[in-house]
């Protein structure tokens, strides 16, 4: 009986040993795979060429570390406030070169166009470059309808002397000569002054659209600021593994 009996326990010994030995062998596998994974900034849905990223859009997501690349992000506070310059897939990683801040000059596939100042009928006041406006047509005798689905970004605003409006204080074109883009931006963004002139970023077939309606006269651009242009990424490190 006795030998029947240390034949069992060296039986339980040997498989609780095993079982031991397999559990350290998985957790070190886990920690290895955690090891060669990284975590990198995505969005939770489909974004939008154009489309102000907020923090609460963003996400984590691991990938291993042989799939990645120096040019995808890995901080939420880094693409928080950027703005998209092609649009993003859902848990796609986010590239550097598919957002940008300083998105006062034409996206892909569009120029700045100034508008003819006969081609306006109002803009509402306050309206700066970098802002999102809404555009209408406006014609004699015809209703007022939107012209296109999608707000247009303003590239510049002038006065009457064709001059760009400025922030007294802090100069744009200082800025534009320190080569400090920080600056740059924010005097563009606080500029004060009235408006006789706006420029607008715009594809080839968004100012031929316009054109074809405002240039015999029998229609006029009403220019409404859009409140896109308040979108502020105040989250930073939401999700954050």
């Amino acid at each position: 009986m006795n030998r029947k009996r240390n034949i069992w326990i060296s039986v339980l010994a040997a498989l609780l040993s095993g079982a031991l030995v397999y559990g350290l062998f998985q957790i070190q596998q886990l920690q290895l795979q955690r090891q060669e994974l990284v975590a990198v900034v995505v969005p939770k849905r489909f974004i939008a060429a154009g489309v102000t990223l907020m923090a609460g859009d963003l996400a984590y997501r691991y990938v291993p570390k042989a799939a990645y690349d120096n040019g995808m992000l890995l901080d939420v506070a880094t693409a928080a406030g950027m703005e998209t310059i092609v649009p993003l897939g859902t848990q796609e990683p986010i590239l550097g070169w598919k957002i940008d801040r300083f998105h006062l000059l034409p996206g892909s596939g569009e120029s700045t166009f100034q508008i003819p100042r006969d081609y306006v009928r109002s803009i509402s006041n306050g309206i700066r470059a970098g802002d999102k406006v809404v555009l209408y047509l406006s014609g004699e005798g015809e209703g007022s309808g939107r012209l296109f689905n999608q707000a247009v970004t303003v590239a510049s605003v002038k006065s009457s002397g064709n001059i760009e409006i400025d922030n007294m204080e802090d100069p744009n074109l200082l800025s534009l000569a320190d080569g400090d883009k920080e600056k740059m931006y924010a005097s563009r963004r606080e500029a004060n002054g009235m408006i006789d002139y706006i420029n607008l970023n715009l594809t080839e077939g968004q100012w031929l659209e316009i054109d074809g309606y405002c240039k015999d006269g029998s229609h006029k651009l009403v220019i409404a600021f859009s409140p896109e242009s308040l979108n502020v990424a105040d989250e930073t490190k939401e999700d954050q593994p």
